[in-house]
């Protein structure tokens, strides 16, 4: 690794590097090789305490820049992010393991987009006037105070910009906790900040595993938490920010549908279905690990996507021919091995895939179980890795409701070439991000987040605004006061 790429101490905090060597080690282990490529140290009370004091500080000083000067900063740092995006891309990819050809176009990218685009927002977040007969009012848009941003380790750098960029623009400060998995990218994302102008203390990073999150977020000095996570842990965090009266974004996970109509194009429809379960090794919240093919084209949509998954080139994810990595950790591999194995025992037919090839790192094949059905654990419970379920289908009234009888509510997808029938169905599906012949595509602009179990509140897009501020409400009396006595 490159020295310019790594960061250059544990935590980021009050516009400077911080390490105290008294917090518990943190090693970071290479998905593709196993090896121990840095090693960080949790954060202690003290290092919370330097976090939570600075940016409270700043955070007061920061209301009461202008929207137009916030948005300046934010930009120049989403300048800055892709003017680097190579050296980013790299420590993505050993933070994490995807290949270098994924990282190069999907991460340090898309946290520059949502910088710049809150950054463009920041100046047009205004109240507005109400007119009352001779009386008035307006409203104000305060931000929260304080935000507490928790990671999750498949995309570092993104969600660490999904978070604080919406945050930022408001006139919050942040602490942002990125996973102990994957702890190096959210350091660099702080030092870009900064670099770009952010005041000191307005955008923390701190190390660690859960109990640094509680203690975050248990701090009755934060206002805000947004957690990206499992539902089994975004359940934890809801609770204790619940006991605080904090607000919360929740972005948890799924168990997406993706339903292929006998009318779908089925080669686009074998392309949304491979990134709906294959890109970052599987290991996207949303993805679509439910695939709902109607029976008329059940066998031709296997036939292509056996032969397409041919292609996937597992290997030194450094190598920019690599274009399928590794599980992120050794205990994620057996997780997923140990869905697979039940796949197996529970008699859906093994199309390709399920084995974890011998050698260094944590690689699973791309694997893809046919004549799964719905009581099937690989039907029901999120895996987060590389195996995808196939599911037949005849009617749509039928594959609406199969896809509905879940839980969760993340995503959902369709594939038809009849538009009316992709809008009803689209219409009748629980889930908060939806796509019609595509899948997975986040684009800042619009909002994404989940519904059911799979979340609270939304992020990206003008949603975001709404739940990293408040408003305020004045009313304006032009007469005098009647009182009855």
């Amino acid at each position: 690794m490159a020295y310019e790429t790594q960061p250059k101490a544990s935590h980021f905090i009050d516009g400077a590097y911080v390490e105290d060597s008294a917090g518990e080690v943190i090693e970071v282990i290479h998905p593709a090789t196993g090896a121990v490529i840095a090693r960080v140290h949790a954060a202690t009370p003290a290092v919370i305490e330097q976090a939570v004091t600075s940016g409270l500080r700043a955070q007061a000083e920061w209301a009461r820049v202008p929207g137009t000067e916030r948005g300046r900063i934010l930009r120049r740092a989403a300048d800055l992010m892709r003017e680097r995006n190579r050296d980013l891309s790299v420590l993505e990819t050993w933070d994490t393991g995807k290949p270098l050809q994924e990282t190069l176009v999907a991460d340090a990218t898309s946290g520059a987009d949502a910088l710049e685009y809150f950054g463009g927002l920041a100046a047009s977040l205004t109240g507005e006037h109400v007119q009352l007969g001779e009386n008035w009012g307006y409203t104000v848009r305060e931000p929260l105070g304080l935000c507490v941003g928790i990671g999750a380790w498949n995309y570092p750098t993104q969600i660490a910009c999904w978070k604080g960029a919406p945050a930022l623009a408001c006139g919050n400060a942040m602490i942002f906790k990125p996973s102990e998995v994957t702890p190096l990218c959210a350091l660099k994302v702080a030092e870009i900040l900064h670099e770009a102008g952010l005041p000191a203390g307005l955008y923390n990073v701190v190390q660690g595993a859960g109990a640094v999150g509680g203690a975050l977020v248990t701090d009755p000095r934060v206002e805000k938490v947004s957690l990206t996570g499992s539902v089994p842990t975004g359940r934890r965090v809801y609770a204790a920010a619940a006991e605080g009266i904090k607000h919360v974004t929740m972005e948890l996970g799924g168990k997406s549908p993706l339903l292929v109509f006998d009318d779908a194009d089925v080669e686009n429809a074998v392309g949304g279905a491979i990134l709906g379960n294959f890109y970052s090794s599987g290991q996207v919240c949303s993805n679509g690990t439910r695939v709902f093919v109607q029976k008329g084209i059940k066998e031709r949509f296997l036939q292509r996507l056996a032969e397409r998954l041919k292609g996937a080139i597992l290997g030194d994810p450094m190598d920019e021919a690599t274009n399928f990595g590794p599980l992120v950790s050794q205990a994620q591999r057996e997780k997923v091995m140990g869905y697979i194995a039940k796949g197996r025992a529970e008699g859906a037919r093994l199309i390709t895939g399920g084995t974890a090839p011998e050698g260094p790192g944590f690689f699973v094949e791309p694997t893809v179980f046919a004549d799964v059905t719905d009581d099937m654990t690989i039907a029901q419970e999120e895996i987060f890795g590389p195996v995808m379920a196939v599911l037949d289908f005849e009617t749509e009234d039928e594959v609406v409701a199969r896809a509905n009888a879940t839980d969760f509510g993340l995503s959902a997808g369709v594939f038809t070439r009849d538009f009316a029938r992709a809008h009803r169905v689209i219409g009748q599906l629980q889930a908060g991000s939806c796509f019609i012949n595509s899948y997975n595509d986040a684009p800042v602009e619009l909002p994404f987040g989940g519904s059911k179990r799979s979340g609270v509140g939304r992020e990206n897009a003008k949603a975001a605004i709404e739940h990293y501020s408040q408003l305020k409400s004045v009313y304006v009396r032009m007469g005098d006061v009647e009182a009855p006595f």
